[in-house]
């Protein structure tokens, strides 16, 4: 496995207007990702974070499925149910919170809104306080841990359950981490960045 240290800027105000802006330039250099990259970046994703202390000692781990453009999370997906791990997936809501399922292989998948690919059953939103490690996507973290989501507030949600001290780690191309990110009272910063080039532990967010 290999870790790097944080780098970048400091986290930045601006709001929404602020977040809208980066989100659409990440969102668009993502697009022009070429779809070997895509495929390389789950792989060597999944090879750091199956190293990593937290995921080998960890008996349930929160993950997602990836959809288009995101670090493929298949390879990893597997390995994690392979080794015996129980692996929790979310359900989008109606309202954009996030319900819970269990992963039993791909062919368990169904297909769901907005193009995702979700578990069966229901286990409900508080699930993902059972996790030991939770991996969630995002579109860059700043070196404080401050994630940039897709906009809709689920995992804000999600991670507002999950107990203090959980190892969560959002997964990145490597031009995604250290970039310094617009932050609001809602925002739930997290442990850890994983990218190709390895995983990257932030420090706590400062007060205030």
């Amino acid at each position: 496995m290999s870790e790097r240290e944080p780098s970048g800027t400091n986290d930045l105000s601006g709001g929404p207007a602020g977040k809208l802006a980066l989100r659409d330039q990440l969102v668009t250099a993502r697009h022009r990702r070429p779809l070997l990259e895509v495929g390389n970046a789950g792989r060597a994703i999944a090879l750091h974070l199956l190293a990593t202390p937290e995921v080998r000692r960890a008996a349930s781990v929160a993950a997602y499925v990836s959809v288009g453009a995101e670090p493929g999370t298949g390879l990893l997906l597997r390995a994690l149910a392979e080794s015996g791990r129980r692996v929790l997936l979310p359900r989008l809501l109606p309202d954009r919170d996030l319900d819970w399922g269990t992963y039993r292989g791909d062919a368990g998948l169904q297909p769901a809104r907005l193009g995702l690919l979700e578990p069966p059953d229901s286990l409900g939103v508080e699930a993902i306080a059972t996790a030991d490690v939770v991996l969630l996507p995002g579109l860059a973290a700043s070196p404080h841990g401050w994630r940039l989501g897709r906009g809709g507030g689920s995992y804000d949600r999600a991670l507002a359950r999950v107990p203090a001290g959980t190892f969560t780690c959002v997964l990145l191309y490597d031009d995604e981490v250290g970039v310094p990110v617009p932050v609001e009272p809602h925002d739930r910063p997290v442990s850890a960045a994983c990218s190709p080039a390895g995983l990257v532990r932030f420090p706590a967010p400062p007060p205030g």
